[in-house]
């Protein structure tokens, strides 16, 4: 197959796995979409190319428009999307980040077999359930004030240190080591803090979930020992953001915008791609905002990791450092940076925008954590959970091809409202214990129904893809023993 065509758009193919929608009309640049004949079926079956398409027309684009091989439709621009725009002559958007802003993931460590844990899957998913606040609304691990928001807005995960939430450690194995400069807590609004003060350290809803995992696979053992990762092991994986503050955040500077800069706005084919031009005063309070919010997420997740390794310790009745619960990575993937990257052959700044796509630097770039300099950076994709997950490595190729990107998950195949149309939440949970040995906790069976297997994309198949374009090398495979969801 040489051309590929769905919905009005034409994709021609420039090599195995690169698909290119060439530049034309008034688009700014072309797109490319990174994925299998059979991945590149399932994206096309929402408005996923339309949305792709409608995002070359954001100011300041640079090079092309990229959906991941998890690609589906997003808020404006496709989850799965990543947008370069230039600092200076270009645009911030805060759809092209997303609502919930650094929705991530982290991954923790233990020395613990599959053969320690089983028999204690039902105690474990129990009390990890009754710990670890999850579902809409309120309820977070820390009751805080605005004025304790206000402080981990500015601080990220440095706050959790001081206060006995976090270890030195913890920091040195987050992105940013856990906070974002250029965080200005003045920029998010009374009312963004106010939904966020209640929800410190909470799963949220939605795809949202607490697992913990056996390593089933190591690929590359050389890596795999540098990241801790041994088969037979427990490990366990976090996948949240942050919660209401980073909604209403999103959706105030989203107003704000269709107020201040409609004229930008009125160019463009979807108001839903909302931007502030790069210089604007607007789009500097958003990115003073976005980073604030990013730092709370990182809080977010480090809270509850912090209450994970308490119930590990009273499940199996020693303390959280003999059973090695360290963290190995947390990376986010719903975020615009600041980042410098060669363009046509010379160094330029970029916000670059990964909604639903991981960061995935090689060995030897200067923001991969020093200990993992030498193997490069740790990439966390997420599977359902009845699948397995997966740990890469930022890839070689990663740099020239995605800007230092890759997918996030798995993908969805399906809405919420069909999922649960198709689907019985307690026959998933039930299907998943009895076939799988998989145990399943949520506020309500229609979550379960939401995130049933058959709902995803097939995981493997979006890795195969980023490991043979050589933007994220496998490293280690991951399958379900316990989840808990909102």
């Amino acid at each position: 197959m040489t051309t590929f065509d769905a919905n009005g758009v034409t994709l021609e193919r420039i090599r195995e796995f690169v698909w290119e929608l060439p530049q034309e009309g008034e688009m700014r640049s072309p797109a490319r979409v990174l994925a299998s004949e059979a991945l590149l079926e399932q994206i096309s079956d929402d408005k996923t190319l339309e949305q792709l398409r409608n995002a070359t027309h954001l100011p300041g684009i640079t090079n092309y428009a990229i959906c991941m091989p998890d690609g589906h439709q997003g808020y404006g621009f496709p989850v799965g999307g990543v947008g370069a725009m230039d600092a200076e002559n270009g645009c911030i958007s805060p759809g092209a980040v997303g609502y919930d802003i650094n929705c991530g993931v982290r991954m923790m460590t233990t020395n613990l077999t599959y053969s320690d844990v089983q028999g204690h899957e039902e105690e474990l998913v129990d009390a990890l359930f009754d710990n670890v606040p999850s579902g809409l609304g309120g309820g977070g691990i820390v009751e805080s004030d605005v004025d304790t928001v206000e402080d981990v807005l500015a601080r990220g995960v440095d706050w959790a240190l001081e206060h006995g939430y976090a270890v030195e450690e913890d920091l040195l194995h987050c992105e940013d080591e856990g906070m974002r400069e250029g965080a200005d807590p003045s920029k998010v609004t009374q009312k963004a803090k106010d939904r966020g003060k209640n929800q410190l350290g909470s799963l949220g809803s939605g795809n949202h979930f607490l697992e913990v995992q056996r390593v089933t696979d190591v690929f590359d053992g050389e890596v795999g020992e540098a990241f801790g990762l041994e088969k037979d092991q427990i490990v366990v994986l976090i996948h949240c953001g942050s919660r209401g503050l980073g909604h209403q955040t999103c959706n105030d500077y989203l107003r704000k915008i269709e107020q201040q800069h409609r004229g930008l706005l009125n160019q463009l084919p979807d108001k839903e791609l909302a931007a502030a031009p790069a210089g604007s005063q607007l789009a500097e309070d958003y990115y003073g905002a976005m980073n604030a919010a990013i730092n709370f997420a990182w809080v977010n997740r480090q809270l509850i990791m912090h209450r994970t390794r308490q119930v590990f310790e009273r499940v199996f009745d020693r303390s959280w450092e003999e059973m090695e619960m360290n963290l190995l990575y947390d990376v986010a993937h719903n975020i615009a940076k600041k980042e410098t990257h060669e363009v046509g052959g010379e160094q330029r700044e970029l916000y670059v925008h990964r909604k639903g796509a991981t960061r995935a630097f090689p060995a030897g770039h200067p923001d991969v954590p020093s200990a993992y300099r030498d193997v490069g950076q740790p990439v966390i994709i997420p599977g359902s959970m009845g699948a397995g997950s997966y740990v890469l490595r930022g890839g070689e190729a990663s740099m020239d091809l995605t800007f230092g990107s890759t997918a996030h998950g798995a993908g969805r195949l399906m809405s919420r409202t069909q999922a649960k149309q198709d689907y019985w939440g307690g026959d998933v949970q039930q299907e998943l214990q009895d076939r799988q040995q998989i145990y399943v906790k949520a506020q309500s069976g229609a979550t379960i129904a939401e995130e049933a297997p058959g709902v995803y994309k097939d995981v493997d198949e979006v890795v195969r893809v980023s490991d043979a374009l050589g933007i994220g090398d496998k490293v280690a495979r991951t399958f379900p023993v316990c989840n808990i969801k909102g």
